[in-house]
């Protein structure tokens, strides 16, 4: 079982949130790209609000993808785009239920 992860809040500036939703959606084939990340989620709260959680095997899987090609193109958003730096947090996954 998957037992850590990274659950990320990114709020848009309001003339941005289309862009920014679209850069989340384009991740998903990095994210598909990255051996370590088990799982992964792009998702919208409400109008400026998005989300990613994703899921890895070890520490080394959670650390390289922060230091990957995602967390790296919304670091260069993130001045122009983002109302504020993404605030990203490890979890702990305590259960888990997929198809």
């Amino acid at each position: 079982m998957t037992k850590l992860g990274l659950l990320a809040r990114i709020e848009a500036k309001p003339e941005h949130a289309e862009k920014v939703g679209e850069l989340l959606r384009e991740a998903r084939q990095l994210a598909e790209q990255e051996g370590t990340t088990v799982t992964w989620f792009a998702f919208r709260q409400d109008t400026t609000t998005f989300g990613v959680f994703d899921t890895f095997e070890n520490e080394e899987g959670r650390t390289a993808h922060l230091e990957g090609r995602i967390a790296a193109a919304l670091a260069e958003a993130a001045p122009a785009m983002l109302a504020s730096a993404p605030d990203i947090r490890p979890v702990d996954v305590l259960a888990v239920k997929l198809p």
